[in-house]
């Protein structure tokens, strides 16, 4: 990294989860859904990340419907043990439309979908594997309690939650060890604020904030109006037009705090949330090696009190997505 104050030392995710570089690489967009992949420069980087000593790669067997699994395990091919790679299940997608159709968080997915990643992978294990979004009809305490058996069998090391509420994670938590949940935070996106982070906190169990930058409005500004025909942002409230405007304000305020520290708007949008806690491991997604080190720079900038009210008081226009049942998702109770 270019600047020698940046603030590298490592992150414990949970109580007694894996130890990670304070940012994560979100691999995502390199095979999925941010419009036309790039697999050469996506290894690159991969690689440019390990490099620079990020260790957390997170990506899900539905990005791409396997072909980010496949991506960045060949990627990581003879350096696997650089790295924390963290990967999710549970998702189904329509092969026609490779969009969401459903969750599936029976017993027998998880043993199957953790065996189709492993070889996608080209891993003997995975760090950390996350349901991607509980199965509201499944309860969390079958889907976790399958989850652990791969602990014990060798194939998982810690286990995490995505999107889910707050008592679903402490039905989970009380089924078996939660190191991490998965969610998504960032200046724009506030609701964990609510109860999914005190739930953790009271857990012991670590934040990773996915989208940390608002899905590319503190790193692509105004070529947000013109996304290409398969960005699936397309798709998302916060992008329609009016909103988009009143979301470009947003911007212009952080743009304002970025200048006061000679910084970019999305390292302030990162160091906001590093300051949120040690607990906290944000994971911008990129697939450039330019946007890569502009992340990398936050963990350099130092924000004020006054900086952070400011930054916490933005209300970003619209919700995070169309369909808000898939956030903080509740799964179906044990029968009594």
């Amino acid at each position: 990294m270019a600047n020698d104050n940046a603030n590298t030392t490592p992150r414990t995710l949970g109580v007694a989860g894996p130890e990670v570089f304070p940012l994560g690489l979100g691999c995502m967009g390199m095979s999925f859904a941010y419009g036309p992949a790039d697999a050469d420069e996506a290894a690159a980087t991969i690689h440019s990340a390990l490099d620079s000593g990020v260790n957390f790669l997170d990506t899900a067997d539905m990005y791409g419907d396997g072909a980010n699994e496949r991506l960045v395990g060949a990627a990581i091919s003879g350096r696997r043990d650089d790295v924390v790679l963290a990967t999710k299940f549970g998702i189904l997608v329509d092969p026609d439309t490779m969009r969401p159709r459903g969750v599936d968080g029976s017993p027998d997915y998880v043993r199957a979908a953790v065996d189709r990643s492993l070889a996608r992978l080209g891993v003997d294990h995975i760090d950390l594997y996350y349901q991607h979004r509980p199965d509201p009809a499944v309860p969390i305490e079958d889907t976790v309690g399958a989850m652990a058996e791969l602990v014990t069998a060798g194939k998982v090391r810690h286990l995490g939650l995505s999107e889910a509420s707050a008592d679903t994670i402490r039905r989970a938590a009380a089924t078996a060890r939660i190191a991490v949940v998965q969610t998504e935070w960032s200046i724009f996106s506030r609701d964990i604020e609510d109860t999914v982070l005190p739930a953790c906190r009271e857990l012991g169990i670590g934040v990773v904030p996915y989208s940390p930058l608002g899905r590319g409005m503190l790193t692509d500004g105004a070529a947000l109006r013109n996304l290409s025909a398969d960005d699936f942002r397309r798709t998302l409230p916060w992008f329609d037009a009016e909103n988009l405007t009143a979301n470009l304000e947003i911007v212009r305020q952080v743009h304002a705090v970025a200048d006061r520290h000679g910084a970019t708007p999305a390292q302030v949008a990162l160091a906001w949330l590093l300051a949120k806690g040690p607990d906290v491991v944000p994971i911008p997604g990129t697939k450039r090696r330019t946007y890569l080190q502009d992340n990398l720079g936050a963990l350099a900038v130092d924000l004020t009190a006054a900086d952070r009210e400011r930054l916490s008081q933005l209300r970003a226009a619209g919700t995070r997505y169309p369909d808000m049942s898939w956030t903080e998702r509740d799964t179906t109770p044990l029968p009594s």
